[in-house]
């Protein structure tokens, strides 16, 4: 088979830049066949080609990562101002995006892929796909307050109606709360319409998919039982 230069894999692969991908290598972060890899050496794309740990594959096939997003961490592809940005956090030897922000105060659950129509299809508000969170405020809930939110509640700045909710009281000032809608902050600005302060927020779940005992920073690999109710739920034909 022909061979071609790493750094032009790499770079066809999607993992990064050529300029990039030397970078890496001489950092010694790539490895081929267990061995660390070394400038300007070349490859047929059979071997095992690692980045910091992770295999690499085609461009055409499509991974999923669940990742937990610290707080401090930006839903961003580039900002120049942002100290830490969620696509330079998550290793991963594929260019992933994110289906689904969380803002830089919470934290939790972010699925991560390179597959468009499967973001497409989560991010989408009409196909009413489930996100769970937990959530503490400044002061004790009231009953009140939880009926008018599982109800939904009228949200001026946006001109919109929150839909319906299930809302589970965990402690005197938390709940567990599950949405099917993607309006920017919603539970924040949903918790502000009754007089509430969002101290800490985290997603635990998004459709199928839950934290599994992952801790801030870290990722993992979708088990493929998880993909395939993903991508049914979804309503997604899988490609690779």
């Amino acid at each position: 088979m022909e061979e071609i230069r790493l750094n032009r894999y790499l770079a066809a692969c999607g993992v990064c830049s050529r300029r990039d991908a030397d970078a890496l290598i001489s950092q010694g972060a790539v490895t081929v066949n267990g061995a660390a890899a070394v400038m300007g050496m070349k490859v047929t794309g059979q071997e095992c080609i690692c980045v910091r740990g992770r295999t690499i594959r085609e461009r055409d096939q499509k991974v999923v990562l669940a990742y937990y997003k610290p707080v401090g961490v930006v839903c961003t592809n580039r900002d120049i101002h942002a100290e830490r940005i969620v696509t330079q956090e998550v290793v991963c030897p594929v260019r992933v995006t994110y289906a689904g922000r969380l803002d830089k105060e919470s934290e939790g659950l972010l699925l991560m892929t390179n597959d468009g129509m499967l973001i497409d299809a989560m991010m989408r508000g009409a196909n009413g796909h489930e996100k769970e969170y937990i959530v503490k405020v400044s002061k004790p809930w009231t009953e009140e307050a939880l009926r008018c939110l599982r109800e939904g509640v009228y949200l001026e700045e946006l001109n919109v109606m929150t839909r319906p909710c299930e809302i589970e009281q965990l402690g005197p000032k938390t709940i567990r709360i599950v949405l099917t809608q993607g309006i920017n902050r919603q539970i924040r600005r949903m918790c502000k319409t009754q007089g509430y302060k969002v101290l800490s927020l985290k997603r635990t779940r998004v459709i199928n998919i839950g934290l599994h005992g992952l801790k801030p920073g870290e990722s993992r690999e979708l088990e493929q039982d998880e993909i395939e109710e993903l991508y049914i739920r979804c309503n997604v034909k899988r490609t690779d």
